[in-house]
């Protein structure tokens, strides 16, 4: 008898799919973002060597800084096949991240919409307290991985902060993993840098600031983990 596993597991995974596509598309702020998006990519193709020519992947941060760990990407040389190879994946994953962070938005939009509407009726409990309102940080294994991924960025920046003779670039990890809220870690940090005595408290300041940049996106991303599982409710048939 065959096994019936396999086919009983991908109507699950589709509906998942579906419901990515209609959160980045259903509502007018997820529109509205994949719409700058796009005129990003159009002054990066019209401008590619103007100062705006990096926004799409801004725009789509944090994913978008993903492929950076590749030894690939747009500009790869090796010939026409490797080139269009790079340039083809870049692409792909660009509108990946664009779909991912417009289903977060409209992952936002589609719950207090939901909110407003069972207003009316039954009293919904709200979150009682900071636990309730970070629980969508750990509660699935999607803002789990990414935590785990902010966490090593973090944990690799302070060593190399604190105890490697040459600490280089080290901090554009966080700062990518973090992304695009990571940039008040920048503004809060900044100042100790200035002042000499104060010069070992700016990766501390850095570090907690991008740990708050890191938890809210966490808690974006699990939101969007709960709309995926949630299931519509029909009658049955």
């Amino acid at each position: 008898m065959p096994n019936p596993m396999p086919n009983a597991a991908l109507p699950h995974r589709l509906p998942r799919l579906r419901r990515l596509l209609a959160l980045a598309t259903d509502n007018w702020l997820a529109r509205g973002y994949l719409a700058v998006v796009a005129v990003g990519v159009l002054v990066m193709v019209v401008f590619p060597d103007s100062g705006f020519a990096q926004s799409p992947m801004m725009l789509t941060a944090p994913l978008s800084f993903a492929p950076v760990v590749f030894p690939f990407g747009p500009g790869t040389e090796g010939g026409g096949a490797v080139e269009v190879f790079a340039v083809g994946f870049w692409a792909v994953w660009l509108l990946v991240c664009a779909l991912v962070n417009a289903a977060v938005v409209g992952a936002l939009v589609t719950r207090s919409a939901a909110a407003a509407t069972e207003g009316a009726g039954a009293a919904r409990p709200r979150p009682r307290g900071v636990r309730d309102l970070l629980a969508p940080a750990v509660d699935n294994w999607l803002a789990r991985g990414y935590l785990a991924v902010v966490a090593a960025s973090l944990g690799f920046f302070l060593w190399a902060a604190y105890l490697s003779p040459d600490p280089g670039f080290a901090g554009i990890w966080p700062l990518m993993a973090t992304a695009p809220f990571s940039f008040f870690a920048v503004l809060v940090a900044g100042p100790a840098e200035w002042v000499s005595s104060l010069a070992w408290l700016s990766p501390l300041l850095f570090s907690a600031v991008a740990a708050l940049a890191g938890l809210f996106n966490a808690v974006l991303l699990g939101r969007l983990a709960h709309r995926l599982r949630a299931r519509e409710t029909r009658p049955a048939v």
